[in-house]
């Protein structure tokens, strides 16, 4: 029973230790860094006013009593033009509820070509009961997009954090 016991604690310990080890690996891979906010300076990107590119927004909820769109659905720019744009989330329930957004990307390499300032992902999101916020989205796309790409979507899907869980971009 003692061995089992002191097994069980080395066994937490070490779950616990491999969090920061996780993230580290992560950071030095380079993986795992969709939410993260941009640590590059805002830089002048050069706009390619050659050709436009429609942005298509999407909203989702997992499992939350919460209305939430964005205020436009699309928008046409020129790539290297910075955008914001404003989501809009409303708690239909009558408690406060933590959340946070998963971005998702299509088509699927976007992420290489699509440079976030500022995002209402990269940290939980309260929501009071009956309460209604808008939220920004600043980026740019930058022209290094392949020019046969007319269309990407940019989609967010809010999912629940327990009470006491940090955000998924908090370390």
């Amino acid at each position: 029973m003692k061995k089992l016991l002191i097994f069980s604690v080395v066994m937490f310990v070490f779950g616990y230790a491999m969090v920061p080890f996780y993230e580290k690996f992560c950071e030095v891979a380079g993986i795992n860094n969709l939410l993260q906010p941009d640590t590059l300076v805002q830089e002048k990107v050069e706009v390619d006013t050659e050709r436009w590119v429609t942005i298509e927004f999407d909203a989702n909820v997992r499992g939350l009593p919460w209305a939430f769109k964005p205020l436009e659905r699309s928008v046409r720019i020129h790539p290297g033009e910075t955008v914001e744009v404003m989501y809009e989330i409303t708690n239909n329930s009558a408690r406060a509820i933590s959340g946070q957004a998963i971005p998702s990307y299509s088509p699927r390499y976007l992420d290489k070509h699509l440079r976030k300032f500022e995002c209402f992902c990269f940290t939980k999101q309260v929501v009071e009961p009956k309460e209604t916020k808008q939220m920004p989205v600043q980026f740019v796309i930058e022209p290094t997009l392949p020019k046969e790409i007319h269309t990407v979507t940019i989609s967010y899907t809010f999912f629940e954090l327990p009470a006491g869980t940090p955000a998924i971009s908090e370390k």
